[in-house]
C-alpha cells in the first residue's frame, strides 16, 4: 500500500509541473529545495548560470535539516496555498 503523504506529494509535484502559474522567486526556490529533499536528491545544483545555482544551493542548505516527510508536507502545503 502506498504512503498517502507520498501520494499527495506526487500529485502536488504534478500540479506544479503542469502549471503555467508564475510564482515569486523565493517560493520557487523553497519548492526546489523541498523537492530535492523529498526525493533524496540533495546534490549541489549545477548549471550555466552560477548566480541561480548559488541561490538554489542556498535554499537547499537552509532546508537540509528537514526530514523527507516534513519536506513533502511543506511542499504540499505551499502548493495548496498557491492554489495550483
Amino acid at each position: 500500500m502506498s504512503n498517502p503523504i507520498e501520494s499527495d506529494f506526487n500529485k502536488a509535484v504534478a500540479r506544479v509541473k503542469n502549471s503555467n502559474k508564475s510564482l515569486p522567486p523565493d517560493t520557487m526556490l523553497k519548492l526546489y529545495a523541498l523537492y530535492k529533499i523529498a526525493t533524496k536528491n540533495q546534490e549541489n545544483p549545477s548549471g550555466d548560470k552560477p548566480l541561480i545555482s548559488a541561490f538554489k544551493a542556498n535554499a537547499l542548505f537552509q532546508a537540509k535539516h528537514m526530514s523527507i516527510e516534513t519536506a513533502m508536507l511543506e511542499y504540499i502545503a505551499i502548493v495548496a496555498k498557491e492554489a495550483f
